[in-house]
């Protein structure tokens, strides 16, 4: 897989989360509302309830936020990572080639004066 599937599949992961999120959240708000207007007991009582679904809500969200946040980091770790190894990788290929490059340039330069001392 090469870097630009990888930041593909990266940011469609990261899409999809917070859909879930925004769905989470917009979700959660709906039934508090139809909670508070179904609600066949006191206000005070179904104001308790709301409170508490909130917080769990809010816990629930935080949780998924805090583990999205950790993906994405490890994520963007493992691309940094990877960017690294070939970035090593190319420089070290770049080098071989230029040593080669300059073996030849060394022997045509023999071989030149070579035949400029025989002629």
């Amino acid at each position: 897989m090469n870097h630009e599937q990888e930041y593909q599949e990266f940011s469609h992961r990261k899409n999809s989360v917070s859909g879930v999120l925004i769905g989470l959240l917009v979700g959660g708000l709906a039934g508090a509302v139809t909670m508070l207007l179904m609600a066949p007991q006191s206000g005070r009582q179904t104001r308790k309830q709301i409170e508490d679904k909130s917080i769990e809500l809010r816990d629930l969200a935080t949780g998924m936020v805090e583990d999205t946040t950790a993906q994405i980091r490890s994520k963007a770790s493992e691309f940094m990572t990877s960017g690294r190894k070939n970035f090593k990788e190319l420089k070290h290929q770049g080098q071989e080639l230029a040593l080669e490059q300059l073996a030849h340039v060394t022997d045509a330069v023999k071989a030149g004066k070579k035949a400029v001392e025989n002629a």
